[in-house]
């Protein structure tokens, strides 16, 4: 109510001010150019509701302070001609609402950035930053990348990116960026041993990443030392993987051994069409400690949102994955590998089809390694529960006490190659025979958003 009554008080002032110069006509106002001392952003939200700034966005409110605003007859904003309410125009002050039509990085050279008043007798600019939304970074295409790699961020007003900072302050300026402002891109440097969120600067201000960049402190399983794979009952046709069907780095990136979830042996004979449990990959399950997830509240809270905690993993698929079968994730050994549409759908597991887009098959390759991340808000019987208004709100200790008091807390990705329908898609199976599909660094981080706030005293949301 104080910010309400404070904004009040602006327009009554203004108002009064403009009642007042209407009644002084013997000046020549059109001739007199307009000065502008300073420029005030007015949000009635924030803890300061009329402030001082040096840049505003589009559809922002901003109230200029200065000397021969009566007589404007156009202003133009990066060279847009803007409406602006005369009855808020005083010859020391103004109101102007920025409008979303601006253009910003498209403007022209000359007018960007600027501010231009047009009198019948004269003309005046001031210099002013124009900016877009808020830009955002939403997503890391290799969050945990060796060095040398190409990173990929991806988000919304990204334009012109000029600076990056990596955890433990180390920048980067090598930096390429999209003219959509839709992702940037960087080579990671050697030497990077913290994790958490990028920064990022741009056109559009300051944006940072999830912050599970370079985070390996909850790891499930890297099939390099760090978490314990478990196997039974193997043979040659089986769908147990073991430790002998692991590969390589494909790539040769200097990751180590990695899982190809459906082995040679069984590429090379195929694996039929409606195939349920066509491969299974475990952690060792209940007598390891490392299956106890509750070891991870050091890093990521128990009390924790499920949007705001996921699996993570890294695939390479070198050759087009164009149709055909799909990757199960099991939060622990109760379920068949049945696919999409089983019993399976809608309990504790989630589901990975990648060629699979906005409702349309797009053939999926990687170019190297590349993340994935499945917040386990994604997982159907959490999903479900997020969805009941009747239902708490499930947490990260929801998901760790499920797996401990399971008969068997083994940790599972399996392929199934069913029929099934996905994102309104749906496909018939077929002999499976490739290509081949590699995985990595099974891991658990924290995937909150980050919000930027362009001040220092505002908190993010």
């Amino acid at each position: 109510m104080k910010n309400s009554n404070y904004i009040k008080l602006i327009l009554l002032a203004l108002t009064t001010g403009l009642m007042w110069t209407s009644c002084n006509d013997d000046d020549n106002y059109d001739s007199i150019p307009v000065e502008v001392k300073q420029i005030y952003l007015e949000d009635y939200k924030s803890v300061v509701p009329d402030r001082p700034v040096d840049f505003a966005r589009l559809g922002q409110l901003i109230r200029l302070e200065g000397n021969g605003f009566n007589g404007v007859k156009k202003i133009y904003i990066n060279g847009y001609d803007t409406y602006f309410n005369l009855a808020y125009v005083t010859n020391t002050s103004m109101l102007i609402n920025v409008s979303d039509k601006t253009p910003v990085i498209e403007a022209k050279e000359d007018v960007r950035n600027t501010i231009r008043f047009v009198k019948s007798g004269s003309e005046s600019t001031h210099p002013f930053i124009i900016r877009a939304a808020s830009p955002t970074a939403k997503t890391i295409s290799n969050s945990l990348p060796m060095a040398g790699e190409t990173v990929i961020v991806n988000g919304t007003g990204l334009h012109e990116t000029v600076k990056v900072t990596l955890p433990g302050g180390i920048e980067i300026t090598n930096i390429e960026s999209d003219e959509d402002g839709e992702w940037y891109a960087f080579i990671m440097p050697s030497g990077v041993t913290e994790s958490g969120a990028i920064y990022s600067e741009g056109a559009n201000g300051i944006a940072a990443t999830p912050p599970y960049f370079n985070y390996t402190n909850c790891m499930v399983l890297d099939f390099d030392g760090r978490g314990a794979q478990g196997y039974w009952s193997w043979s040659e046709t089986g769908s147990m993987i073991n430790a002998d069907d692991l590969a390589d780095d494909p790539v040769s990136s200097g990751r180590g051994k990695c899982v190809q979830i459906v082995p040679d042996r069984l590429l090379e004979i195929g694996v039929p069409a409606g195939k349920t449990r066509a491969t299974e990959c475990w952690t060792a399950g209940n007598d390891n400690d490392d299956d106890d997830w509750s070891r991870m509240y050091a890093s990521i809270p128990s009390t924790t949102l499920l949007d705001e905690v996921a699996l993570q993993f890294d695939i390479c698929v070198p050759q087009t994955w164009n149709s055909g079968g799909h990757i199960q994730v099991a939060l622990y050994n109760s379920f068949n590998f049945l696919g999409i549409g089983s019993d399976d759908d809608g309990g504790r597991t989630a589901f990975y089809v990648p060629y699979i887009t906005d409702g349309a098959i797009v053939p999926f390759q990687t170019t190297g390694w590349q993340t994935v991340t499945i917040p386990f808000s994604e997982f159907g019987y959490y999903k479900k529960q997020i969805e009941d208004a009747d239902t708490a709100t499930p947490t990260f200790q929801n998901v760790v006490d499920d797996r401990n008091s399971s008969n068997y807390r083994n940790f599972g990705i399996g392929f199934v190659n069913t029929d099934f329908t996905y994102n309104g898609v749906s496909i018939v199976s077929d002999v499976f025979t490739g290509p081949k599909i590699y995985l990595d660094n099974w891991r658990i981080v924290p995937c909150e958003k980050i919000e930027i706030s362009d001040f220092n005293d505002e908190e993010a949301e």
